[in-house]
C-alpha cells in the first residue's frame, strides 16, 4: 500500500470547465491506493529556484474509480496554486500530490448507511467533497433517503449543475435543493436567500432528526447550518463540518 504522506508525481489527463471560475482536473496517479469519499489531497508546486507552495483540495471523484482522481478547483484571486492550474496547467503536465488525507469528514455507503438518511449542506465550492459522497452513493447503489441543500450566488455559479440534475432524477431517494443568493432566473421556484434556520428545518424535515449530516462551505454558512441542526435535535456527533474562508455564498 503506497504511503499516503509521500509525494508522488501525478499526470493531468483532462481539464473541463464547471463554471466560469471553476474547473475539474483529472489526475492519473501511479499506484493510487484509493480513497474514501470526503478525503482530500495536498498539491505542491515547486519553481526552478526552489520556491514551493502547497494547497489542499478535496477529492471530487468517487472511490470506485481506479488509478485516478478528480479535483474541482475554484480560481482564487491572487491564489498561487489555483491560478497556475487555471491559467497554465494542461493535460500532460505533471504535478506533485500526496494523500489521501483525512478520516473525519468521510461517508461510506456500507451496511450501516444502507437506510440511514443523509443530509448534505454546501456553499459554493464546498460542494466538492459532498459530490464525492453522492457519486459514491450512486455507484454503490445506495437508496438511503438523501438531500443536498446547495447555496450558490447565481444559476451560472452552480457547480456540477447538470450532473446533480441527473443524480436527482435517478429515483433512488436523492433530492437536490438549491438556493441562489444574488440573482435568480425567470420562473425560479427554489430558495432565493442565504441559508438560515428556517431553510435548514424545511429541507431536513423529510429526513428527520436521525439523519447523518455533512456541511462544507464558508465559515459563516457552516456555523449557521451546524447550529441549526443541533437546535433541531441532531446529536452533535452526527453533524460533521469542513469550512474555508468567505466566498460570498
Amino acid at each position: 500500500m503506497p504511503n499516503p504522506i509521500a509525494w508522488r508525481l501525478a499526470t493531468i489527463t483532462a481539464v473541463r470547465p464547471e463554471t466560469s471560475t471553476v474547473r475539474t482536473f483529472t489526475l492519473s496517479i501511479p499506484d493510487w491506493g484509493g480513497h474514501r469519499a470526503g478525503q482530500h489531497v495536498d498539491l505542491r508546486l515547486t519553481a526552478a529556484d526552489g520556491y514551493s507552495v502547497e494547497r489542499s483540495y478535496s477529492i471530487a471523484s468517487e472511490p470506485e474509480r481506479p488509478g485516478e482522481i478528480e479535483l474541482t478547483v475554484e480560481r482564487i484571486e491572487d491564489g498561487e496554486v489555483s491560478a497556475f492550474l487555471h491559467d497554465v496547467a494542461v493535460p500532460g503536465d505533471r504535478i506533485e500530490v500526496r494523500g489521501p488525507i483525512g478520516g473525519y469528514f468521510v461517508w461510506e455507503a456500507g451496511a450501516d448507511a444502507a437506510s440511514e438518511p443523509l443530509f448534505l449542506v454546501a456553499g459554493g465550492s464546498g460542494v466538492v467533497p459532498l459530490m464525492a459522497m453522492l457519486r459514491h452513493r450512486a455507484r454503490a447503489g445506495a437508496r438511503n433517503p438523501s438531500r443536498l441543500l446547495f447555496s450558490s450566488r447565481t444559476i451560472e455559479d452552480v457547480i456540477y449543475r447538470a450532473e446533480l440534475d441527473t443524480l436527482a432524477s435517478a429515483g433512488d431517494g436523492l433530492e437536490v435543493v438549491h438556493t441562489l443568493t444574488r440573482s435568480q432566473p425567470a420562473g425560479w421556484t427554489g430558495y432565493a436567500r442565504r441559508i438560515d434556520d428556517r431553510m435548514i428545518a424545511e429541507v431536513l424535515a423529510p429526513l428527520g432528526s436521525g439523519a447523518r449530516s455533512f456541511i462544507c462551505g464558508p465559515t459563516t454558512l457552516v456555523e449557521v447550518a451546524a447550529n441549526a441542526l443541533v437546535r433541531l435535535g441532531l446529536p452533535g456527533d452526527r453533524v460533521r463540518t469542513e469550512r474555508f474562508g468567505p466566498t460570498g455564498t
